[in-house]
């Protein structure tokens, strides 16, 4: 008999170019003290004043933290979470990147559960009370954090990312418009849209695959490899926005249910350490695990290459394996994504952060969801080689 499986996402999505403008009539449903978490960028780029607007035509009063980072705290946690109880809110907006919704997903449930974030780490724990009602706003497309079950922040002590996920972290709305990511720069499309191509494919070849995320993991994936290098050469075409937005909404929920993998294990630990955006971190490591892991999901990874080429169903799964490792290597390497070196980051600083590192990825799970399980020293040369990565022999993998 098939094993049963659970199938989360919020319960209500809207989408759609200016979709923004539907914020007052959702907010309303919720209460009439609205807070807001997001980051000074928002501020500047004026989507902060636009949710104010739309917020006081419902005659909605608006307390906001814009203090977030690119890489959340438990200082930020904390901080944001102080002032919404003060201000006695009713409900939590969260605009911006990954970083400034998974903060606000953590303030939604500290307000109503009490305790810090570090007491929500554990795998199976219990969240009494539902969280305070959380609107998500994306403005990036790849974190997929307005349609998860999990939020991740750092812990300002350990230097150590900790993960939460349990559906009281699922926002209640997620409004996903287009228009709000034609201001990202080319770097930045660049970086979210291979995070969300790492949780397509991590949620495809995870051991918690089942059917509906493989579905919406093989769409995502067409999608991302289609639109991502357009979106990159022209960020005001409407069509790649919309393209990239639906594609990471839908790796999105896949991993959220299917879990991430070695990708997302390994890098946590360097941008915890090192300061490197989520979404930079995990490009980087993506091909280099992908060759790693290759040997035990050669099917899989064969059924993703056939799904972008339809002319390889007569050439063998480790043939369309190795053509879609090229695939991936060619974006990377037309997206102009970094080694670890070229990054910026010490290699004696970071050979000695090596053994922390490892240990941290094994520790946070997410390994142990690879169809190849690595052992501690194997991740340790894995760091080693993703420090001086070379995209110079990609070309001849890709050809079938």
């Amino acid at each position: 008999m098939q094993e049963v499986s659970e199938f989360r996402m919020p319960k209500s999505v809207l989408y759609g170019r200016n979709s923004l403008e539907k914020l007052g009539e959702q907010s309303k449903k919720l209460g009439k003290r609205a807070f807001i978490v997001t980051d000074t960028i928002m501020e500047k780029l004026g989507y902060l004043e636009k949710c104010i607007q739309q917020l006081n035509k419902k005659s909605i009063t608006v307390s906001t933290y814009n203090k977030v980072d690119a890489e959340p705290t438990n200082i930020h946690v904390l901080e944001a979470l102080s002032l919404c109880k003060e201000e006695k809110c009713d409900f939590i907006i969260g605009i911006g990147g990954g970083s400034c919704i998974d903060a606000a997903k953590a303030v939604a449930v500290l307000y109503t559960n009490g305790g810090e974030v570090e007491d929500y780490v554990e795998k199976d724990i219990e969240i009494e009370n539902n969280p305070l009602p959380l609107i998500a706003i994306p403005t990036t497309s790849g974190t997929g954090s307005e349609v998860t079950s999990v939020a991740v922040i750092t812990n300002k002590k350990t230097d150590v990312k900790m993960m939460m996920k349990h559906p009281s972290f699922i926002p209640k709305v997620a409004i996903i418009d287009p228009v709000l990511t034609s201001s990202l720069p080319p770097q930045i499309t660049a970086a979210t849209g291979i995070d969300a191509l790492c949780h397509a494919i991590e949620a495809y070849i995870s051991k918690f695959s089942q059917p509906l995320t493989d579905v919406l993991a093989l769409s995502a994936i067409e999608s991302i490899m289609k639109y991502l290098r357009i979106a990159y050469e022209d960020g005001r075409n409407m069509e790649a926005r919309e393209a990239m937005m639906i594609a990471s909404l839908q790796a999105g929920i896949a991993f959220s249910n299917a879990s991430v993998t070695l990708v997302h294990g390994m890098s946590r630990p360097v941008g915890a350490l090192f300061h490197v955006p989520h979404g930079i971190s995990n490009a980087i490591l993506l091909p280099t695990v992908l060759e790693f892991t290759k040997t035990s999901a050669v099917k899989r990874l064969a059924k993703i290459g056939r799904s972008l080429n339809k002319d390889l169903y007569s050439n063998s799964d480790e043939e369309v394996a190795d053509y879609t490792l090229g695939e991936i290597k060619k974006l990377c390497f037309d997206l102009r994504i970094p080694n670890l070196k070229e990054y910026g980051i010490d290699e004696i600083e970071f050979e000695n952060a090596i053994s922390k590192m490892a240990s941290d990825a094994i520790e946070s799970g997410s390994p142990a969801n690879n169809p190849r399980v690595p052992s501690y020293d194997e991740i340790k040369a894995l760091y080693r080689e993703c420090f001086n990565y070379k995209y110079k022999e990609f070309i001849k993998t890709s050809d079938c």
